[in-house]
């Protein structure tokens, strides 16, 4: 069931977020000359994505109202994707015992639905849940520029009616 968000799991959780926003900022604004001129960038210890290169995934996701991962995975501790739809509605609320979110709208307008009591949950893996309803959430419109945290526990769901491309940027701590 999802933990009520008290002070201290607030600062526990607080350092990954402002560290993966970080790590993310300084990677995506880093010049151009910057990127590693080698044929295996896996090698390197970090990795930079010119604002070209976002440019192109931005516009190929909107093109296929798709997703891409840029880095890492769902089982990874940090991950970055950007996802663009039309007329999607999540059916479900979600939440994560060992995962924050970060969204950053680039495109467009959503609504997300936020916090209450999730209404008969069920668990779909380790530390993942879904709910039909959450009882006593609160939504909150983002428009392009906007900037969303949403901490692990928290139950969450997306309402897009016309169209949104968004940054996800996921951060998970050991279970």
């Amino acid at each position: 069931m999802v933990k009520d968000q008290s002070r201290r799991n607030f600062v526990r959780t607080a350092p990954f977020a402002a560290a993966a926003v970080s790590l993310a900022f300084s990677e995506l604004a880093a010049p151009p000359a910057a990127v590693a001129q080698t044929s295996d960038a896996s090698q390197e210890p970090f990795q930079v994505f010119t604002a070209q290169a976002l440019e192109d995934v931005v516009h190929g996701v909107q093109a296929d109202s798709g997703t891409k991962q840029l880095l890492g995975s769902k089982t990874t501790p940090f991950s970055i994707t950007v996802n663009s739809e039309t007329n999607k509605i999540a059916k479900e609320f979600e939440y994560h015992e060992h995962r924050d979110h970060i969204f950053q709208v680039l495109d467009g307008t959503t609504v997300y639905e936020l916090g209450g009591t999730p209404q008969n949950p069920r668990s779909t893996g380790p530390g993942e849940w879904l709910a039909p309803d959450s009882k006593g959430y609160k939504s909150v419109t983002l428009h392009k520029g906007d900037m969303l945290i949403v901490n692990r526990g928290t139950p969450h769901r997306r309402l897009t009616k016309e169209s949104v491309t968004l940054n996800l940027i996921s951060v998970q701590s050991a279970m």
